[in-house]
């Protein structure tokens, strides 16, 4: 198969992936990364999660090996030796000219630093002063000036603790990655089942007969999940991608387990592949549903029995002409035929989907579509049939199930003041990830406490985000490593940045929760940096030194033990976590897995919904672009420079339509600038890729400098990949 370039299009995994990985272990040293890989800890990498109690490479079905390079990759940054403190002496300009993988590879920070708003450069610190100086500058600001933020990396336990000291402080900013990514997810899911998370388990994916993968690319960012869609195509199963681009990952991936996958040059992975326009999803979904309703392959007796508000979607679909969902999809009738064929044929389907769906700005009503889709036949409340949302992070769901969100549950919110014996001050309604750096933009947020990730780089319209974050007067962040978030946004305000343990180095044993609501726990217990402390050590220590001691004592959560206990007594579903550390019996967390259609709905039955179709096109932006990750590249982290799979060695690059590079006689490799209402990426390297005309891929996080503050209303997730642009060449 040959690409649009007319090249042989890339294949997935292989023998480049085998050797990059015992490479980048070379590198580590093979002792030190045997070591890693093999303890009882739970990876890093994406939430499809794996570790834990079985052993680093192996899952709860207990297959082995059950690893991936975005998890050696993860790992090897873990085993870096600590940033020499002579290279302080630099001044900040001198990190500003790193690249971020420059950044990343510095070293470990292996002790505090700090840099003086009155200052160009940081400075070593000791702890003790570290521990002051931030609760002292968190005591002298108002509670409703800060706010408090976690990535997806962190543990249970420190992003309860987190959460809990910022209550406790007054103010319920509290917020997470999750808002950048699957927040959509969660309240999509939460109007149609009840629920915000996978209604299935992994177990679940062994008895599908159909998988749908929609807006996401697993051969890049969740690797090991195309190993299940390989399985579903050896069952004789059907596995349907709906993607803007052609990702050659999907099409054919080498597994690297199986030496036949190798030698025949890469096994088959999507049997359908529609390309639906940036955005076109929704018409696409009803298109699917016309069809299904047209030809009679629906479930009338489960849609009687559990669902409600059908008829209403039906006039909808029925009212919806097929030249319209043509149109508004990009996809012919007859093309979106047969993805509806295939699920037709299917008993048992799972769908899962990743930011393909969520970053847009009706990223909700796509999840809920995706939900009607399930409801229609009852591929949902099943073994081997349900939701499956494809998330980052190894924790960023466990994070939020023990509380890092703005708004809690009211019946969380009181059991915790409950059990602790306590009163959380009055406080606003808390704001989103945002919404606090709009109020920060506005010069009303004065310090912020920065668990983790990369808030600068993962937040639209770069320029804008650089300011707003430089007026937070004082912001600390928890990290292992150096990124672009702590040395740009500091010009004009005090930074203070504290070396954390990775998660195999804790002294005491951490949980995670994966994205199938399966929750792990970490040994710890390696050694390798002296100077470095437990996330909940730091957070513990700045609490005590900043509350009042007779409001409560932060310091009974120094044991990991104590926060489990108080979990499992408050968060309902997490009953197991209190002793998991003695047990060292990992769980599913209560009542999420779905194998009987039992909705948490108000009224116990999946609702459909339905809502009109809109066309976003602007003639003053005729292209859509959407941002997107490559290959040597997790979250905002970037491993390599290149994008193996889609052919591309340089990241300041866009990819057109071969088509529309013609019309506008272009070459590849041309130079050409990208502009948005929001921004420009100046002499932008063309290259051609298979996706629809008007489409632009470029990628993240160096278009986000093209990316407003446009979001979705009821996620408030900004649309990284529905935006207006045009080209000037």
């Amino acid at each position: 198969m040959k690409s649009s370039s007319g090249k042989a299009m890339p294949v997935g995994g292989g023998v480049k992936k085998i050797v990059y990985a015992l490479n980048t272990m070379r590198r580590m040293g093979l002792m030190n990364s045997q070591k890693a890989l093999r303890a009882n800890n739970t990876f890093k990498a994406c939430g499809l999660g794996m570790g834990g109690q079985e052993g680093g490479m192996i899952n709860e079905m207990h297959e082995y090996p059950s690893v991936c390079n975005k998890s050696i990759q993860a790992q090897s940054t873990d085993l870096q030796s600590p940033i020499p403190d002579e290279l302080f002496d630099h001044p900040l300009d001198d990190f500003k000219d790193l690249t971020p993988h420059e950044l990343e590879h510095l070293g470990r920070l292996g002790k505090p630093i700090f840099k003086e708003k009155s200052s160009n450069r940081f400075r070593v610190v000791d702890w003790d002063w570290a521990i002051d100086y931030a609760a002292k500058k968190f005591a002298n600001t108002s509670a409703a000036r800060s706010f408090f933020y976690s990535s997806g990396r962190s543990s249970n336990e420190a992003g309860f603790v987190l959460q809990l000291f910022a209550r406790l402080y007054g103010t319920n900013n509290v917020t997470n990655c999750s808002y950048y990514c699957h927040q959509a997810t969660s309240e999509g899911l939460g109007t149609t089942i009840g629920a915000g998370t996978a209604t299935v388990e992994l177990e679940d994916l062994s008895l599908c007969d159909a998988i749908f993968v929609i807006g996401a690319n697993p051969a890049s960012n969740h690797p090991r999940f195309i190993h299940k869609l390989k399985a579903c195509r050896d069952r004789g199963g059907e596995v349907i991608v709906i993607n803007p681009a052609k990702e050659p990952g999907l099409i054919k991936f080498a597994l690297p387990k199986s030496m036949r996958s190798i030698i025949t040059g890469g096994s088959d992975i999507a049997s359908v592949y529609v390309q639906p326009k940036i955005g076109g999803d929704l018409a696409l979904f009803k298109g699917i549903a016309k069809y299904l309703i047209e030809n009679n392959h629906t479930a009338p007796s489960f849609i009687e029995q559990y669902t409600q508000g059908y008829d209403a979607f039906l006039a909808d679909i029925n009212d919806t002409s097929w030249t319209e969902i043509e149109k508004l999809s990009g996809v012919a009738k007859v093309d979106i035929e047969v993805v509806a064929q295939a699920y037709a044929r299917s008993k048992n389907a799972v769908f899962a989907w990743g930011m393909g769906m969520t970053h847009h700005l009706n990223g909700v009503e796509n999840i809920e579509y995706i939900a009607n889709l399930a409801l229609m036949r009852g591929m949902i409340g099943a073994p081997g049939r349900g939701l499956l949302p494809l998330r980052g992070h190894s924790n960023v769901q466990g994070i939020g199930t023990i509380g890092v969100k703005p708004v809690l549950p009211e019946y969380i919110f009181q059991g915790l003041q409950t059990e602790l014996n306590v009163s959380f001050p009055e406080a606003p309604e808390g704001l989103d990830t945002l919404a606090c750096l709009e109020r920060a933009a506005e010069g009303k947020m004065d310090a912020a406490l920065i668990l983790g990730g990369n808030l600068y780089q993962a937040t639209p319209n770069s320029v804008w985000a650089k300011q707003a974050l430089d007026k937070v007067g004082f912001k600390v962040y928890l990290t292992t490593t150096l990124n672009a978030g702590h040395v740009h946004v500091c010009d004009n305000s005090d930074a203070l940045i504290l070396p954390v343990m990775a998660r195999d180095e804790e002294a005491q044993p951490t949980t995670q929760e994966s994205m199938f609501n399966y929750v792990r726990l970490s040994d710890g217990g390696i050694t390798r940096l002296a100077h470095v402390r437990s996330e909940v050590d730091i957070l513990t220590s700045i609490a005590v030194k900043t509350l009042p001691p007779e409001q409560f004592d932060m310091s009974v959560f120094k044991s990991h033990q104590s926060i489990r206990e108080t979990i499992a007594n408050v968060v309902p579903g997490m009953e197991e976590l209190a002793d998991i550390s003695v047990a060292k019996h990992e769980f599913h967390v209560c009542n999420r897995v779905m194998h009987t259609p039992e909705f948490k709905t108000d009224n116990g039955k999946g609702q459909f919904v339905f809502h009109p179709l809109i066309d976003n096109s602007k003639a003053d932006y005729p292209f859509t672009l959407m941002s997107v990750r490559s290959e040597g590249q997790f979250n905002s982290i970037i491993y390599e420079e290149n994008d193996s799979y889609r052919g591309v060695d340089n990241r300041w690059t866009v990819l057109l339509n071969p088509d529309d590079m013609k019309a506008m006689a272009l070459s590849a490799g041309d130079k050409i600038d990208v502009v948005s209402a929001h921004g420009v990426m100046k002499s932008v390297h063309a290259q051609p890729f298979d996706i629809p005309q008007g489409n632009v891929m470029a990628y993240y996080p160096e278009a986000n400098v093209l990316i407003g503050l446009e979001r979705d209303k009821r996620s408030h997730t900004p649309a990284f990949k529905s935006v207006s642009v045009k080209l000037v060449y």
